[in-house]
């Protein structure tokens, strides 16, 4: 599995969704299922999928797929 790939697995099982939902304009509160505690639980899978430690900033800013895969680029993830 790719990067990517295990990415959008991440955000359709943290979600609960469809994997076909994830889409690259998948945005935070654009689907009732992405709220505060679901971007919670997809934050502590992203963590534990990359062995990574996401800041505050990080986490408030990850407010999209797109967001989400530039911040991880940054911690070396090649997605």
């Amino acid at each position: 599995m790719t990067p990517t790939e295990k990415i959008r697995t991440i955000f359709a099982q943290s979600l609960g969704i469809d994997p076909s939902r994830v889409h690259d304009d998948l945005r935070y509160n654009t689907i009732d299922e992405w709220d505060s505690v679901a971007h919670m639980s997809l934050i502590a899978a992203l963590e534990e999928g990359f062995d990574i430690m996401l800041d505050t900033d990080e986490i408030i800013n990850m407010s999209s797929l797109k967001a989400a895969y530039e911040i991880l680029r940054a911690h070396g993830v090649a997605c």
